[in-house]
């Protein structure tokens, strides 16, 4: 089909990106509320596993090809790499670490694009404006991380916070691999399609889990308080339906670089809800980190603005 190699809608990309920039920066603040009441792996559980059968019966009420195994399996891997671990990683850690210095170290994702997008490295690789973007965005990371790893290195928990801290780099890393193998080998022309599938492997692979640490057994669904019960519902409706079939979508049609941008200004949002509803401190050193980072965003999009200047004809 023609239309397939068609150019999206430009509102529609900015819907996406609106989407994935804003509703995923403010998720890492319910996820913390979400855990006031479920354990790390049962939330996770319930999060996919409703989401994907939401999603399930919204792809067969389209007439979408849905039980295709060739779409199925890239899709389960993607939803392992992403959801299982990427995303797990941040609910387990945000047991110790504050909201705002999680979405702080998942804004290094944009790092492990570059570096992992090999088909891609010639060109990212040799384009001045993303390399800078990336090094300033590193060091807009380091001012939002500096005084915070100062204060875990003093603290009780120094060693546990460290760790955490090491599993959210290992969860950035994944992340990244999982969406570029989505990006390169998803077969299904349905971001739904893909979204649903990923997000039922990665529920049904957290119940393992939730079962293994004693979570099950121990949980009281009558003593979840209301507020948990509405920060996950929050999750499951627009952190993982929209934002991430937003996330998946983008990945088909846009630059998976300029798509990474997200996890530099989910930051932003975090650290302002934090701020705002969670009673957590900001600094002016901090604040001078997100500008840095949010001026980063801008450069690594730079030459993507200058690009339709050139009359060069598209040859395939």
């Amino acid at each position: 089909m023609q239309t397939e190699s068609k150019a999206p809608s430009t509102l529609l990309v900015v819907l996406a990106f609106a989407t994935v920039y804003i509703v995923w920066g403010s998720t890492y603040f319910f996820i913390q509320r979400a855990l006031a009441g479920f354990p790390p792996f049962i939330l996770g559980a319930f999060r996919f596993v409703v989401a994907g059968l939401l999603m399930l019966g919204w792809s067969v009420l389209q007439g979408e090809e849905v039980f295709s195994w060739k779409a199925m399996k890239p899709a389960i891997i993607t939803g392992l790499l992403l959801l299982l671990v990427g995303n797990g990683v941040v609910i387990w850690v945000e047991q110790f670490l504050p909201s705002a210095m999680v979405a702080i170290m998942v804004s290094m994702s944009p790092l492990w694009f570059v570096l992992l997008d090999k088909p891609k490295w010639s060109e990212n690789l040799s384009n001045k404006s993303t390399i800078v973007g990336l090094l300033i965005g590193f060091a807009g990371v380091v001012l939002l991380f500096s005084e915070k790893i100062m204060v875990s290195m003093s603290s009780l928990n120094s060693t546990r916070d460290l760790f955490a801290m090491g599993l959210v780099v290992i969860g950035s890393m994944a992340w990244a691999g999982g969406s570029l193998y989505s990006k390169y080998n998803s077969v299904s022309q349905s971001a739904t399609v893909n979204s649903t599938w990923q997000m039922l492997a990665a529920g049904i692979a957290f119940i393992p889990g939730s079962i293994l640490s004693g979570e099950i057994s121990k949980f009281d669904i009558a003593s979840v308080p209301s507020d948990a019960w509405l920060a996950a519902g929050y999750l499951i409706v627009f952190g993982s339906i929209a934002g991430f079939s937003a996330y998946v979508w983008l990945l088909k049609v846009q630059p998976a670089t300029k798509v990474s941008t997200y996890a530099y200004v989910n930051p932003v949002v975090a650290v302002i809800l934090g701020v705002f509803f969670a009673k957590e401190s900001i600094t002016p050193l901090q604040i001078s980190g997100l500008i840095v980072i949010l001026a980063s965003v801008l450069l690594i999009n730079l030459h993507k603005y200058r690009k339709p200047k050139s009359l060069t004809p598209s040859l395939t």
